[in-house]
């Protein structure tokens, strides 16, 4: 655990197109490393577009999770990663709103039951994916869970968590290392276990 540490120090003189390539093979750390950088104005953007803060962290949370599993198409010739990732990020906040919208907006049929919505299939897995990132969360040891909900959901980096919580910088990051590696374990265990119900 003290090289994934070394290595964590030595990310923050990477550019973001590397930190997104170390993204792309798996590590870790370049995420923790990502989500300092960009978490806050991640929020920030988010909040403004769908203005409402718990929309707000499902969208930094779908958006993340996006980068994790998408870095490997991200292409540093077409566009910086500050921009891939803010675009991510505004993409998951507006296509929440226009979800929200037309949710609304559908009239009701004569008998009263909602209408079937065009984006349906979406829905069910944007809902899906939210439920096993939670159910995943919920199965965490509680000091690895406590620090992603609040770097996540509250938009701490790891420095404002080991003031809030008392913690070592150096024990806040093996907990989050040790928690983004058990989620995405329980993630991908998961939507295997859903393809074996449906198939």
């Amino acid at each position: 655990m003290g090289q994934d540490l070394a290595v964590s120090r030595d990310l923050a003189h990477l550019s973001d197109e590397a930190v997104v390539a170390l993204v792309a093979r798996g590590d870790e750390s370049a995420l923790t490393e990502l989500y300092d950088r960009y978490g806050g104005p991640a929020f920030a953007l988010a909040r403004r577009v769908v203005r409402d803060q718990a929309l707000a962290e499902d969208v930094v949370q779908e958006a993340f999770l996006a980068i994790w599993r998408g870095a490997g198409r991200f292409m540093p010739e077409r566009a910086k990663a500050a921009a891939w990732i803010m675009t991510l990020v505004h993409r998951r906040a507006v296509d929440l709103v226009r979800r929200e919208q037309r949710r609304r907006a559908d009239p009701l049929p004569e008998g009263g039951a909602e209408a079937p919505q065009p984006s349906a299939a979406e829905e069910v897995w944007v809902r899906l994916e939210r439920d096993r990132v939670r159910a995943g969360l919920a199965k965490l040891p509680d000091q690895q869970r406590e620090v992603l909900e609040l770097a996540y959901y509250g938009g701490f980096t790891q420095s404002e968590l080991a003031g809030r919580l008392g913690r070592p910088l150096g024990t806040i990051k093996s907990q989050m290392f040790a928690g983004l590696r058990s989620l995405r374990e329980l993630i991908d265990q998961a939507a295997t276990e859903e393809a074996w119900k449906t198939s």
